[in-house]
């Protein structure tokens, strides 16, 4: 498998002029992970939403490199698997026709049983042909992770990773995390301190001076 590294450099975000972060570095390659704390507001969710081409940064670059090619992330949509509360899906559709229509419109040659066995790895086998409303906030959740790991992507990015989970789906969701980061990059944003310990480095928000993630280092 070719190397996987994600780099930030001086990365920047700011709103209606009001800076939310500036001055971020980071870099990690396969079999690094990354979690991304602070206080509500302090951008979280939105460097995670950069990372993974949502949101374009008001300054700096961050591309993803795979075998010494790089993506900018609005280019690097095959390479991320991307969670997070705030996604939506066709509540009207069952599970399986909600991933059967992701993989024919993003052209992902993902096989029927693909679709079947991350189902079964979310606990949600069993409830395949059931529409998406019928389901729990918890089991909504876990179909997502199913999306985000549809194509096989070398880099996850998880905003809140055990959102509106009870302690199976939390013992799901971490379990997906520590296999990610043992075969590519994960990046979680989170308060959480064990899930921070999911993580061999960590950037905290709250710091706003200028900070580098990379090789397992720590910014406190």
């Amino acid at each position: 498998m070719e190397q996987t590294i994600l780099k930030a450099t001086d990365l920047a975000k700011s709103f209606n002029r009001r800076s939310i972060f500036s001055g971020i570095d980071i870099t990690l390659s396969t079999g690094q992970s990354l979690a991304i704390t602070g206080r509500n507001g302090s951008g979280k969710s939105t460097l995670l939403k950069i990372a993974a081409g949502v949101l374009a940064p008001s300054g700096g670059t961050l591309e993803i490199l795979v075998g010494g090619r790089a993506f900018r992330p609005a280019e690097a949509f095959s390479l991320i698997g991307f969670v997070a509360p705030y996604l939506e899906m066709y509540d009207e559709f069952t599970a399986w026709e909600n991933l059967d229509l992701f993989r024919r419109i993003r052209g992902i040659g993902a096989r029927d049983d693909r679709l079947t066995g991350l189902l079964e790895r979310v606990n949600l086998l069993a409830r395949k042909d059931d529409p998406v409303r019928t389901y729990s906030s918890g089991m909504k959740q876990r179909l997502k992770y199913a999306f985000a790991l549809l194509h096989d992507p070398p880099v996850l990015l998880v905003d809140e990773p055990a959102s509106n989970l009870d302690a199976e789906g939390i013992a799901i969701v971490y379990g997906i995390i520590e296999e990610r980061k043992e075969s590519g990059i994960a990046i979680i944003a989170t308060n959480d301190t064990g899930e921070l310990r999911l993580c061999d480095s960590i950037i905290d928000l709250d710091d706003r001076r200028r900070g580098s993630v990379g090789g397992g280092a720590i910014v406190p």
